[in-house]
């Protein structure tokens, strides 16, 4: 697949979804859930592992593949849920990097991995 676009994968989503009549149940509930459920599936393939465990898997083929799949169902479920009940999400991530840059000054978060409400001059 050469024409790889956002645009793009949304029509493939939303075909795979009608010909398989699913928007019956993509409930924004149920999206959620599914994202959620991703999410910790994705959180599951490093479970238990040490650093330098997580580090082999990211450099393995097939460890790579299993990674690259659950990070593929959970954009799935976020674009799914935006394609539904209209979002649109490279605008929200916009507005939502204004909100954290004015959370995370640099001159307060840089090398520092705190909250943004336990902050402080250094």
């Amino acid at each position: 697949m050469n024409d790889i676009s956002i645009d793009n994968i949304l029509n493939r989503i939303e075909q795979f979804c009608k010909d398989r009549n699913w928007d019956q149940f993509h409930t924004p509930k149920e999206l959620a859930i599914g994202a959620v459920t991703e999410a910790a599936e994705l959180l599951d393939l490093f479970r238990f592992l040490s650093d330098q465990q997580i580090e082999d898997m990211l450099t393995d083929e097939n460890g790579r593949a299993k990674i690259g799949q659950e990070l593929a169902d959970i954009l799935y479920f976020l674009l799914r849920f935006s394609q539904l009940y209209g979002f649109d999400l490279l605008e929200e991530v916009d507005k939502k990097m204004s909100i954290n840059e004015a959370k995370y000054p640099v001159k307060l978060s840089r090398d520092c991995n705190l909250k943004y409400n336990e902050l402080t001059e250094k």
